[in-house]
């Protein structure tokens, strides 16, 4: 009788036990909300260009600008799993880097194509990722890879108004702004985390969310 009490146990342990776990694995959550920004930032002045018939330029680098970043403070254990490198472009185009900002995870390799018809020189100062990429003209593309996490600035050492930001991050929990200032950010591991919202240099204070199993949580911020 017990031999058998045994056996069924064991039956149970190996073949119906696993799939009771996997059905009760925690399913990944979503944020989403909206950034409201109080303060417009000002396009930079730049000099007329022929380029600007149609859609005046100013008018693309205000609402540039006016796009936030929204990311988790700290990621989840899962984050740190290996991630694919991945590739981004930040082009130059009448006078103005497009797009102004750029969001991406460690190890993706940017491109910096010239698509105006006079020299450019790409560079930064920032700690994060320091570079020059020289004078170059239009067809012509460089390239830099990013390995470490933070924000860098992007200038050009001819136009002075040119400039971008490339946010890095070390996991995938952030998104960028629709022009409605609406975000979402998907497949997180269900739990309590710090977020930040992001605009032009200026950044929220942490605030505290839950993700729950498999669902959904609304959270909105103003930046002033």
């Amino acid at each position: 009788m017990w031999a058998g009490v045994f056996v069924g146990f064991v039956l149970f342990v190996i073949f119906v036990a696993p799939f009771s776990l996997r059905g009760a694995a925690a399913r990944a959550g979503t944020i989403r909300g909206r950034v409201e920004l109080r303060r417009a930032p000002a396009p930079a002045e730049r000099r007329p260009n022929v380029a600007d018939l149609g859609t005046p330029a100013a008018l693309h680098d205000l609402t540039d600008r006016l796009q936030s970043v929204v990311y988790l403070d700290a990621a989840p254990r899962r984050a740190f799993e290996q991630v694919e490198p991945g590739r981004a472009v930040l082009d130059q185009r009448d006078e103005r880097f497009v797009p102004h900002v750029l969001a991406v995870t460690t190890g993706t390799v940017v491109d910096f194509p010239n698509s105006d018809r006079i020299y450019h020189n790409v560079f930064s100062l920032s700690k994060t990722r320091p570079f020059d990429l020289g004078r170059y003209a239009v067809g012509r593309s460089k390239r830099v890879r990013f390995d470490r996490p933070g924000v860098v600035r992007v200038f050009c050492d001819i136009h002075s108004h040119m400039n971008a930001f490339i946010l890095v991050f070390s996991h995938p929990f952030f998104a960028m702004t629709e022009p409605d200032g609406r975000y979402r950010i998907e497949d997180i591991p269900p739990g309590t985390y710090n977020v930040i919202a992001w605009n032009e240099g200026t950044s929220s204070e942490p605030k505290p969310v839950t993700v729950p199993d498999g669902g959904m949580t609304e959270l909105d911020f103003t930046l002033r």
